[in-house]
């Protein structure tokens, strides 16, 4: 149990590294992508997004562009323009207390919430496959529901 949990919270870590990085936004592209968090538990701090284009830059933490949006009336929300079709997934956190990554128990268990495209919640973080769309020859908007 203590391997899984050690598993978990490292890949958790990783999943927030997007957060440390430049803040970027592609404009390669035509098309874009409008991601919608709604409910957030307050609008103290701010939700962090990435965009990924592969599995292997996914897991690598390598993102397309990042955004970070202010929370008004418990929603936040942003657009990632400039986008050639691919395939693309999206992951996102509130960072309530600002300090730019995701925090965690001493378990391994996130203390704030996050998520990602097409809301499939397992245990563990969120993988590529699950969050993964397709952005072919129009526009795409996602509500993305914290767990």
């Amino acid at each position: 149990m203590l391997k899984v949990i050690t598993v978990i919270l490292m890949y958790l870590i990783t999943f927030v590294s997007f957060a440390q990085g430049a803040k970027k936004d592609v404009k390669t592209g035509n098309r874009s992508v409008t991601a919608i968090v709604k409910k957030v538990s307050n609008d103290k701090g701010s939700v962090r997004f990435a965009i990924y284009d592969s599995e292997k830059n996914f897991l690598q933490r390598k993102f397309v562009a990042t955004k970070v949006s202010e929370i008004k009336n418990g929603v936040a929300q942003v657009i990632f323009s400039g986008l050639p079709p691919a395939n693309y997934a999206i992951i996102c956190y509130h960072d309530e207390n600002e300090n730019k990554m995701l925090d965690f128990q001493g378990n391994g268990m996130p203390t704030e919430d996050y998520g990602a495209t097409n809301n499939v919640f397992n245990y563990g973080p969120p993988q590529f496959k699950d969050a993964k769309f397709e952005l072919k020859d129009k526009d795409l908007t996602f509500e993305i529901k914290f767990m």
